[in-house]
């Protein structure tokens, strides 16, 4: 009889699970497009709506002068635009473009159908299993 596994051996089990699943998510983005680093920024605006750029450089947890370099690649494709900050002249609000929420949706496209295609492959039990695992998951994040 297998011995139930520890909730220490269950966190290091999920969390592998999860960061290898993330990780082959992400590869099925069109290659030569954004970065991994800029989806995660233009998804941030799309998300939280506009911010600052030290706002967004603070939901990304990466340096200011990172995050000013990334926007400023993702301002040359037209994907985020820059507008007067409403009360501090000396600030802009960053928000993302159609263009951006376009190119942010072929990407959500993208790994749904491989994710689709995945879960065509499995038995319906194990769908359902992975739907009860999703619920769990979601309330898990909530905390």
């Amino acid at each position: 009889m297998a011995r139930r596994a520890t909730t220490g051996q269950l966190a290091t089990t999920l969390r592998d699970a999860i960061y290898r699943f993330n990780r082959r998510s992400r590869q099925t983005r069109p290659m030569g497009e954004l970065t991994v680093a800029q989806i995660s920024a233009l998804t941030s605006l799309e998300l939280c709506g506009a911010l600052t750029p030290s706002e967004l450089a603070e939901t990304e947890r990466v340096q200011p002068p990172t995050m000013t370099k990334l926007v400023a690649r993702l301002e040359e494709r037209g994907l985020v635009q820059r507008s007067p900050h409403p009360t501090d002249r000396r600030q802009v609000i960053l928000s993302a473009t159609e263009s951006g929420r376009a190119m942010l949706a072929q990407y959500e496209r993208a790994r749904d159908e491989w994710l689709s295609r995945r879960l065509a492959e499995l038995s319906p039990e194990e769908r359902e299993t992975l739907r009860r695992a999703a619920e769990i998951l979601n309330r898990v994040a909530r905390g």
